[in-house]
Order: structure tokens, then sequence, then C-alpha cells
């Protein structure tokens, strides 16, 4: 496996040479610096540990920095933990964009947008009640019955209700890449990208 820490930056467009266009979600991946590296024999399971994002001293505890000063960077905003990565690197090295090629197909795991409190309509696709019809009023959005009658008597676990929605992790799997800036660290990906833009992702192979 191979993966990446990247920002979401946003939206834009990519058209082919025979005119096609492809919508393409931009992401800054990297540059990720290898902050630890574990191996079966000291830690039980191999991984490298990635940083991305400078973080200020002044918002740095003491830890963070003996463990930053190992690897002799700066601290970083987000650490991720990569198991069983591909690729060999050494403590202190650069992992930028370029582990990708163009074509290629990723998984993105990021947060979803946050909707908040959201009725059964939005939040699990329910059609409502119906029309205004039959002494019905302000009832197209409505959930309908929950419960049941005399047997149970009560509404029984699992039943789809409103509630908060978003702000779940999610993966998406088989993403193309289609375009990569490796001189800005922009990779485009083409697909449902989770999360806000400036939202923190993780691509993986």
């Amino acid at each position: 496996m191979k993966g990446i820490i990247g920002k979401k930056i946003g939206m834009t467009s990519v058209f082919s040479p025979d005119g096609k266009q492809t919508s393409c979600t931009i992401i800054e991946a990297g540059p990720c610096v290898v902050t630890q590296v574990k191996t079966k024999d000291n830690d039980g399971y191999s991984a490298l540990q990635l940083g991305f994002g400078d973080k200020t001293e002044k918002h740095t505890i003491s830890a963070e920095k003996n463990h930053y000063a190992k690897s002799n960077t700066a601290p970083k905003k987000f650490v991720k933990e990569f198991r069983d990565y591909s690729i060999e690197k050494a403590l202190g090295e650069t992992i930028t964009v370029d582990i990708f090629a163009e074509g290629e197909k990723v998984n993105v795991v990021g947060t979803s947008k946050g909707k908040g409190f959201q009725g059964v309509v939005k939040r699990h696709g329910f059609h409502g009640v119906g029309q205004q019809s039959h002494g019905q009023h302000d009832r197209q959005r409505a959930p309908g019955s929950l419960g049941n009658s005399s047997d149970a008597s009560r509404v029984m676990k699992g039943v789809r209700m409103a509630g908060r929605m978003g702000t779940d992790r999610v993966k998406v799997k088989s993403l193309k890449v289609v375009k990569i800036f490796a001189e800005k660290n922009y990779i485009l990906i083409s697909g449902s990208v989770p999360g806000h833009n400036g939202s923190i992702v993780y691509i993986l192979k």
C-alpha cells in the first residue's frame, strides 16, 4: 500500500483533446515527511508515519518537539500512519504526489460535510406521507408511523428517523487520477471526494 495526506482545494474542469469535459477535485497532496518508521522487529508491524502541514512552535508540546527532532523536521499539523507501505523510505525523507500516476485508480478517505439535524426525506431518501388529501396538510415530508401496535407496543431499534447527518468518515473507492501537477503538489481526481474545501483527505493506493 502507498498513500499521502492532502488538503481539498476546490473544483475545476479538464478538457481532453477531443473536447470531452471532466469535472475534477483539486487536492494539494504533500509534500509529506516521514516522521517515524515502524518495523515488525521493534513494533510488531511495519508502517510509515507521515506528517503534513507545518505547525508553529508556539502550539507544539514538548513531547511533539522531541518526536519531530528525531526526523530533523518541523512539527506537523496532521499526522497519519500508513501500514505496510510499499515504498521504502527512511526517517526524514519526503513523499510527494509523484508516487501516483495519471490514469490510475485511488481510494480517498475523508470526513463528509456536516448537514446538521435533517429529516427523513433528506437523511434517508423517504418520499414523505403524500399530497394534501384526505384531511392531511403539511405532511409531505413527515416520516409516517414508527412503531408497532399492541405487539411490542414500542418503537423497534434501528428505525430510520430524523437526526444528525454528515461528519462521518467516508472512504470512496476507485477514483481516477486525471492530472498531476508535481511542481505545485496538486493532484486532480475525478469522482466524489468527501469533505468540504480545506478539509484533510487521505489518498490511498
